[in-house]
């Protein structure tokens, strides 16, 4: 299982929010770049890098950064907020992108979403499942839908989707634990999918109990950034894997 840490971006600087509430946001770092070195210089070979103020404005904005930070660290980079359009999509590829992730639009414009699944593939196209009381939310989760989790993960996997990003929103920067039961029955129902956990790691054990479920990775913010994952733990578990 890879761990994958988190730059989450608002007006260029490095924040964490508390359950996706734009009002909590805490600025940890002011420049991401220096963040993403860091990572890189931990032994992590993948970022998880999210446009805050895309996913608001529903349009790709950050895409600066993430050129920098594509150019300038050999980590390999799935971005995602505010990608809506076919134009927005060929802004990030270009910006440095290796994969991207797709969550609100595959829930208001599926044929999009498809279109691009069949034109980059599914190596390059990540579901975004964000979900909160075990329903779809959208718009850097403002707003709530009727779409329940396990069908919407058994549609798109059925349609060639192979990885899955699916964040409990409830848990997400609030370092109380991970989702685990809702993990474990998206991987008892949909055999053989690339799972990857997002909200609610607190330390090392959430990592290892997420390991044994078989999950292909987890993302890792606020964690990181107050310290409750520290880098002699990461080299630790590099080694081990």
């Amino acid at each position: 299982m890879e761990i994958i840490p988190a730059i989450d971006i608002i007006e260029g600087k490095c924040v964490r929010l508390s359950r996706g509430d734009y009002s909590t946001s805490k600025v940890y770092q002011s420049d991401p770049l220096e963040t993403a070195k860091r990572f890189e210089g931990w032994g992590l070979r993948r970022l998880h890098l999210v446009d805050l103020d895309g996913a608001k404005a529903e349009r790709i904005i950050n895409y600066r950064i993430l050129e920098k930070i594509a150019s300038e660290t050999s980590l390999v980079i799935d971005f995602g907020g505010g990608l809506k359009s076919d134009s927005d999509l060929r802004i990030a590829f270009n910006s440095g992108a290796t994969m991207i992730t797709g969550g609100s639009i595959a829930v208001r414009n599926p044929d999009t979403f498809l279109a691009w699944l069949l034109a980059w593939g599914n190596e390059r196209i990540i579901l975004g499942a964000d979900h909160r009381n075990g329903k779809i939310a959208t718009s850097g989760w403002m707003q709530d839908s009727d779409i329940e989790l396990l069908p919407f993960v058994q549609d798109y996997v059925g349609k060639g989707i192979k990885y899955v990003i699916s964040t409990d929103i409830n848990l997400d920067g609030m370092l109380s634990g991970t989702s685990n039961s809702i993990y474990t029955a998206l991987k008892q129902n949909i055999p053989g999918l690339d799972l990857i956990a997002s909200g609610g790691v607190a330390g090392m054990a959430d990592l290892f109990a997420l390991k044994e479920l078989q999950l292909s990775g987890c993302i890792v913010g606020k964690a990181f950034y107050e310290g409750k994952i520290l880098e002699s733990d990461v080299k630790n578990y590099l080694l081990n894997v």
